[in-house]
């Protein structure tokens, strides 16, 4: 038990060494798009409820919109600024959100439910995958010239 410890520990310490912080003007493709996302959805939400859309035949109350649309906002602005609060809360939405499309398919009636959950896990989940590693690299820590010689 303690040699498999050992040999994945080392591994995981080679890629901590070769992992590089993100360059200040650097962005990813998976954080552009998560930053995309969460303002498109900001936007979107607002649009909807301006435009007077209901849901489940009610529309949503004020406060439920604005506060999911400035929550989205502040994740676009967090991601597009290298915050890693940001991308982490963008994470852990994104993961419930993965969840409930799964568990969705239990009870999907129709083709058109299953493959809006089929999607939704998909392209959530790969998001949710490539964003892990943009998360290592935003805590990845700067290197000085002397640290590649250790």
């Amino acid at each position: 038990m303690r040699r498999g410890y050992a040999r994945t520990e080392l591994k995981n310490a080679e890629v901590r060494a070769r992992l590089r912080p993100l360059d200040a003007g650097e962005r990813p493709a998976p954080l552009v798009v998560a930053s995309v996302l969460a303002a498109a959805l900001a936007v979107g939400n607002l649009g909807a409820y301006a435009a007077g859309l209901e849901v489940q035949g009610r529309k949503p109350g004020p406060a439920g919109v604005i506060l999911f649309a400035a929550l989205m906002a502040g994740a676009a602005w967090g991601m597009w600024h290298h915050r890693y609060w940001a991308v982490l809360g963008f994470e852990a939405l994104l993961g419930i959100t993965v969840a409930i499309a799964a568990l969705s398919l239990l009870v999907a009636s129709n083709l058109a439910a299953v493959a809006l959950c089929v999607v939704i896990i998909g392209l959530g989940g790969w998001l949710f995958w490539k964003l892990v590693r943009v998360m290592a690299r935003l805590q990845a820590p700067e290197r000085r010239p002397h640290d590649a010689v250790r």
